[in-house]
């Protein structure tokens, strides 16, 4: 699998949260400790930005929330779930859109080995 490279940067950090870690602990562990590592490597990034609907030309609030978007580039949402299913890839798909973002990663960090919870996104 080829990833740009922020995105190669970030999943990065992200093996070393699931080598340290492991899986089963809640997303929001696995989102502190990715932050902390990004913050470690000097990457930038913004936590639970708030992502509008527009609406026919208004700006709708609606409680959606990206987990992550690093470097203002890169969409990334988090998961400790059994597996993977179309609704979660609807969900990174949508913030993509509505946020103006055009890649993503989804991580799911309840997996054996990290990288077979690694799915990346691109508009």
């Amino acid at each position: 699998m080829q990833f740009d490279k922020l995105s190669g940067k970030v999943i990065g950090c992200a093996l070393e949260v699931h080598r340290a870690l492991g899986p089963g602990l809640l997303e929001s562990a696995y989102q502190r400790c990715l932050a902390h590592e990004l913050s470690l490597a000097g990457i930038p990034f913004v936590l639970e930005r708030e992502i509008p609907v527009v609406y026919k030309g208004t700006r709708i609030e609606c409680g959606y929330r990206a987990d992550m978007i690093v470097d203002g580039a890169l969409l990334v949402e988090l998961k400790s779930v059994d597996g993977i299913v179309p609704i979660h890839e609807a969900q990174i798909l949508s913030y993509m859109k509505l946020a103006g973002i055009r890649t993503g990663l989804l991580l799911n960090f309840n997996v054996e080995r990290l990288k077979d919870g690694i799915r990346r996104f691109v508009l």
